[in-house]
């Protein structure tokens, strides 16, 4: 699994490439982790080149959400996902849970 995070003005976006399972959600939990530290709590996820997501990655995306919102901080958003990603999101219950735009663009001008 590949992670890129990129900083704007108003929101983060964090570039998924890969699988996020068993042994992947730990990295992801930790880049995750490292933005919402810095009190940065407007996270954008680009999905597009995420190949598959385990309940391990769906455990830390639903950890980073709750933190984001306490306090009405702020939220964590999908964009670009793809078919098979979002059949595991719905499936979970979390497409009612997070904000999923199809354009990335969208997904930041949420913010």
């Amino acid at each position: 699994m590949e992670i890129k995070i990129t900083q704007f003005k108003h929101s983060d976006l964090v570039t998924l490439k890969g699988r996020v399972d068993s042994s992947t959600a730990p990295k992801l939990g930790e880049a995750l982790n490292g933005i919402i530290e810095q009190g940065r709590y407007r996270i954008i996820l680009d999905m597009s080149g995420l190949e598959f997501i385990s309940s391990a990655g769906l455990r830390v995306l639903i950890n980073a959400q709750k933190t984001c919102k306490r306090y009405n901080r702020g939220e964590v958003v999908m964009a670009a996902v793809t078919p098979n990603v979002y059949s595991s999101l719905d499936l979970a219950g979390f497409t009612v849970l997070f904000k999923i735009f199809d354009d990335l663009l969208l997904a930041v001008g949420n913010f």
